[in-house]
């Protein structure tokens, strides 16, 4: 099997990208893979960590408004395209699979242009253009969520990481909780706004605290880069736990009993999998995806909602206790999450690879 794969900048597209490779190596350790990304983003990092050759390509950013980068555009996209036809020729690729972002529409032209299948899979409910416009000649569309609006889209869930598709959250609660300083046998909120953090997520959650340090919860805080300090020094308690980031995420799901967080395609993919109750604040800029995100979880009872401007210490303290105090509330929430959700997300798209190379 010869396949390259595009996609880079955000933990969105990279995570599904290597979770897909690493499907693709299980079925042919063989295989060649080679990635197409940019200098920049977090592929630069992550994908020569997982041991995969990336090609980094210019980026061909679309511009929101007119100016210097539309005259710029034509030379960029160019580039891009060029490259992506020798990443292409360099392994003999047999399909071309693209994960969205600025890397993914040179992939797809320079596909088209070397007669070889491209696969699209969008992560979000609401798709990019680059996959809008990918989607029209691909020889497979996947998408995460089943209202995904592009056309002959085939619903794969979202490729997850092996750590989190495994998950065993039962087996694995006494032994994440010792690697976290925490106790197993009592109740865990987790909040987290990502790697960058979310400052309406950290002020709520030290407003919520107290409340929920009276009643026996502990609280894993992951703040983000750079907002741990005054989280630090607003919260001093031997039951809130904050750090600035979690490589291992999937300690803090393992232990969870509830998780506050942002609704991008992968939190909510992966919460939904593994099955968690969760009170989700949409980010409140960009197209609206995150809300779209949310939707099913919310609609099959594993999930919460609230606007970002809504999401205060009294929004908090009215709803996120109670939900601590009644001993069933989590534990159902918990099972119409798991109900909701895919682990099997990198097979269903690696079948589509390798119908599309056959």
């Amino acid at each position: 099997m010869r396949v390259v794969l595009a996609g880079g900048g955000t933990a969105g597209h990279v995570n599904p990208l290597l979770a897909t490779a690493a499907e693709l190596m299980r079925r042919d350790p063989a295989a060649k893979l080679a990635v197409l990304g940019t200098a920049s983003g977090l592929e630069s990092r992550l994908v020569p960590a997982a041991g995969l050759e990336l090609t980094a390509i210019p980026k061909a950013r679309v511009p929101r408004a007119i100016g210097a980068e539309w005259l710029r555009l034509p030379a960029n996209l160019a580039g891009a395209v060029r490259e992506a036809r020798r990443a292409i020729a360099k392994i003999d690729a047999q399909a071309v699979v693209g994960f969205g972002g600025y890397v993914a529409a040179p992939a797809y032209l320079a596909a088209r242009r070397e007669r070889v299948p491209a696969i699209v899979h969008e992560a979000n409910s609401r798709p990019g253009l680059a996959n809008r416009l990918g989607a029209r000649r691909a020889a497979a569309v996947a998408v995460t969520f089943p209202d995904t609006p592009l056309r002959g889209a085939q619903l794969t869930g979202l490729p997850l990481r092996g750590a989190i598709a495994g998950l065993d959250r039962a087996a694995g609660r006494e032994a994440a909780a010792a690697a976290l300083g925490l106790d197993p046998a009592r109740p865990v909120l987790v909040v987290t706004g990502g790697s960058l953090g979310a400052l309406r997520l950290n002020a709520t959650a030290v407003g919520l605290a107290p409340a929920l340090l009276d009643a026996g919860v502990q609280v894993l805080h992951l703040t983000g880069a750079g907002k741990a300090e005054s989280v630090r020094a607003a919260i001093v308690h031997p039951d809130y736990h904050v750090r600035e980031y979690l490589d291992r995420i999937d300690l803090a799901y393992t232990v969870a009993d509830l998780i506050v967080a942002r609704a991008g395609a992968g939190t909510v993919s992966e919460i939904a999998a593994v099955g968690i109750a969760s009170v989700l604040v949409p980010l409140p800029i960009g197209n609206g995806e995150q809300a779209l995100n949310a939707r099913g979880l919310i609609e099959a009872g594993g999930a919460l909602a609230v606007a970002d401007r809504d999401f205060t210490p009294a929004w908090a303290l009215a709803r996120i206790p109670p939900l601590f105090a009644d001993p069933r509330a989590l534990p159902t929430m918990a099972a119409h999450a798991r109900s909701a959700g895919i682990r099997e997300g990198a097979g269903r798209l690696a079948d589509l690879i390798e119908a599309a190379i056959r």
